[in-house]
């Protein structure tokens, strides 16, 4: 890799680009596919996937037989693995349900807010010279927790036609409904439009490279969501004098391998654990079996040298990686600092590839920068949260004068007769029930004070956990 000592300001704004093809040049393609894929359907889909990845495919979905006999080629050894992944994800991903939580903002006005699952979700999962069937496990698993009906997958052919068998056992394993082999531009295509045998779905999840990134960026333009931008693999590791370069050597290389787009980044304090670092990339990458995608990889790679490693947070929350290496001799002190990145891993033993596989963690993060606004995948990917609101009489007594003049103010002055009806008829009601104006009154002033007496206690209440926080700030700084 090539190392860089202490840059200038404007020097690192060149060195967190990430390697790019030119995106008129693919923007063009997507959209060519995209039409054809709207117009003809299957026989679109059918066209491309002969051109781009098997030659003689006749069919798209992946039927029950394939699926079934898959589970018999893959070893027991990967079954028990999957199964351990699987039961960690699931357990990560259940903590993340909420309980419905209903608050009255106001006497007589109740809110809250219920989840709901996304009907139809697409699934892609890349495949060619790395089948990830991990994707299966970090997407299905929590769609199925979310309740979502339908699971629909698409992941690509090999150059003879079939699936990688530990992609097609964890989709059964994990409740997908359809199995389609296209890959591609063409498979979040035929997910955004639908074709004949493809379904239209409402979402679609997955990484994939610049071109599949791309295609998910149109497929919004379109009417279908996206989980989000998510494309070629990258990491970032900050490393102090206590790291094992062999350790960190082979976290970034865990990255390059992924894809000659994929980049990896090392940050330091200390010069000698780059060289260190350096030394032993060379030595390990001898013995991979993707070394030439790793060192395609590697050309797009750096190693920084920084004053500091708080300038070495600065720039990782600058870059806002993907995954973030934290291999520093008090890894929960640093980061603190963080405030851009997809996955943390604190020290020295918390290796990225747990996060990749079988720690729990959803390994479906936003790349090339969108991390400074994206999150990873989660359990609230793949559900709608909807809220509610109750008024009784007394709610609209409550806040019905607020809403007349707020209305009145933006001149909807339909907005404003929506409650003025309804306040009319709550007054209307007094009257009838004997209510005089000046009862009227003692009641509603006696709401307002009962508002003004909880907003008082909810500000107490709120100075107090503030106070708390402080005083456990103090303790854990002391310690």
């Amino acid at each position: 890799m090539k190392t860089i000592s202490n840059p200038s300001l404007n020097k690192r704004k060149e060195l967190a680009e990430r390697p790019m093809i030119k995106q008129r040049k693919l923007m063009n393609t997507v959209e060519k596919i995209f039409y054809d894929i709207n117009r003809k359907g299957d026989k679109a889909v059918l066209s491309y996937s002969r051109q781009f990845d098997w030659p003689a495919q006749e069919t798209l979905e992946v039927d029950m037989e394939t699926i079934e006999k898959a589970g018999g080629e893959v070893s027991e050894r990967l079954k028990q693995a999957i199964e351990l992944a699987k039961k960690n994800i699931e357990a990560f991903h259940r903590s993340q349900q909420e309980e419905i939580c209903k608050v009255e903002t106001a006497p007589g006005v109740v809110c809250w807010r219920e989840s709901r699952p996304i009907k139809r979700v697409g699934i892609y999962v890349p495949g060619g010279t790395a089948p990830l069937f991990s994707t299966v496990l970090m997407l299905a698993v929590p769609a199925k927790i979310a309740g979502c009906n339908e699971i629909v997958l698409c992941t690509p052919p090999n150059e003879e036609g079939k699936i990688h068998p530990a992609i097609l056992y964890a989709s059964r394993l994990t409740g997908v409904t359809r199995i389609f082999a296209v890959g591609g531009i063409q498979a979040i295509g035929a997910m955004t439009f639908g074709t004949g045998t493809i379904p239209k779905v409402d979402k679609i999840f997955g990484p994939g490279n610049q071109y599949v990134m791309a295609a998910k960026r149109s497929a919004q333009y379109y009417g279908t969501a996206i989980d989000m931008p998510a494309g070629p693999s990258e990491l970032l590791v900050i490393a102090d004098d206590t790291s094992n370069p062999s350790f960190v050597a082979a976290d970034l290389l865990s990255q390059a391998e992924h894809g000659p787009d994929s980049q990896v980044i090392l940050l330091s304090d200390n010069k000698k654990v780059i060289k260190a670092v350096n030394k032993e990339i060379d030595i390990q990458l001898e013995n991979l079996p993707r070394k030439e995608i790793a060192v395609q990889a590697l050309k797009n790679s750096k190693a920084i040298f920084f004053h500091d490693l708080n300038e070495c947070i600065e720039f990782s929350n600058f870059y806002a990686p993907e995954h973030l290496i934290l291999a520093t001799e008090n890894p929960v002190l640093l980061s603190r600092g963080v405030t851009t990145a997809g996955s943390v891993f604190l020290g020295h033993y918390s290796c990225e590839s747990a996060g990749d596989y079988a720690s729990g963690t959803n390994h479906t993060l936003p790349t090339s920068g969108h991390a400074a606004a994206y999150s990873g995948v989660s359990l609230d990917s793949f559900i709608k949260k909807i809220t509610f609101q109750h008024l009784s009489e007394e709610g609209v007594v409550s806040i019905g004068n607020a809403v007349e003049i707020m209305a009145e103010e933006e001149q909807l002055i339909a907005h404003k007769n929506a409650m003025t009806l309804r306040l009319g008829a709550v007054k209307a009601r007094y009257i009838a029930a004997g209510y005089t104006p000046q009862e009227q009154e003692q009641i509603e002033r006696k709401k307002t004070f009962q508002i003004e007496q909880r907003e008082s206690q909810e500000t107490l209440q709120t100075e107090q956990q503030e106070l708390q926080t402080e005083q456990q700030e103090d303790e854990n700084g002391e310690i």
